[in-house]
């Protein structure tokens, strides 16, 4: 019987599930190490892991208790698993769960609280306020999937030789060596001026944070390394990366996850390489 191949495990704002296709046609034909330093809900490492095209990876996030998640289903997914299996799907343990300090707990238990906050709360939002604290409120799910054993244990098998680091995205310019594949999936940036970014984190990410991220991919070209970012199809994303080595293509992707359902649907994205 063959084992399960590993599927993203979280529902994660922006996760690529939907775009994967023009993603997996648009990767550099050879590469050595991947790189993820926006790792999210990791859709692109897990579909390059079914495809066989990983050898080592290098996962990183500044989402600390995201992080914390990953490494926990690599080193101990069975003690996962065992807090997973006791956790009833109700409404007053979830917020007895989400006022619980996630510093005061074991990994395991801040991976399980993780996963049961993030599978069972609306509409599968991760948002924290300004202080760090997650904010969302109970999900209206009448059957949620916290609890999958098989596909947890594959993303542990998966993660084995991968290094998962809690770091800003600059730290790949270390990590990353000539030949090396890294692929950039930033908090994308807003549609329109009003609209504001998802609080994956305390801190925003804004339009500066956005050539930041611009210059880190020149610098990597000049090194050397493959690079392909996603992002938002606005003046902003484009202007920044209209010039060369950058190319620019233009696809459809359709969002789920969004607090208003006016903000779900189809939609034009940009995925930038420099090959």
């Amino acid at each position: 019987m063959k084992r399960p191949l590993p599927r993203p495990f979280l529902k994660w704002a922006g996760g690529k599930t939907q775009l994967l296709d023009a993603l997996m046609t648009r990767l550099p034909p050879t590469f050595h190490a991947y790189h993820e330093p926006f790792l999210g809900g990791g859709a692109l490492f897990f579909a390059l892991y079914r495809a066989g095209r990983l050898h080592d990876a290098f996962l990183s996030d500044t989402n600390a208790e995201l992080i914390d998640t990953y490494i926990a289903i690599r080193d101990q997914v069975e003690a996962v698993i065992a807090l997973l299996e006791g956790y009833p799907h109700d409404k007053a343990f979830y917020y007895q769960l989400r006022a619980r300090d996630p510093w005061h707990l074991s990994l395991p238990e801040r991976a399980a609280r993780m996963i049961y906050l993030n599978k069972t709360g609306y509409n599968g939002l991760y948002r924290v306020n300004r202080r760090g604290q997650f904010n969302v409120p109970f999900g209206r799910y009448k059957s949620p999937r916290y609890l999958d054993p098989d596909n947890l244990r594959a993303v542990a098998r998966a993660l084995q030789h991968a290094t998962l680091r809690c770091q800003p995205f600059e730290g790949v310019l270390e990590a990353a060596r000539p030949g090396d594949f890294v692929y950039f999936d930033p908090p994308y940036a807003p549609l329109s001026r009003t609209a504001h970014f998802t609080a994956y984190q305390a801190h925003g990410f804004d339009a500066a944070d956005q050539a930041r991220l611009r210059d880190v991919c020149l610098a990597l070209t000049d090194a050397g390394v493959q690079i392909m970012v996603s992002n938002s199809d606005v003046d902003l994303i484009r202007g920044l990366y209209d010039r060369p080595p950058f190319h620019i293509h233009r696809v459809q992707a359709r969002r789920n996850i969004n607090s208003k359902a006016s903000a779900r649907g189809k939609i034009t994205e940009l995925i930038i390489t420099n090959y």
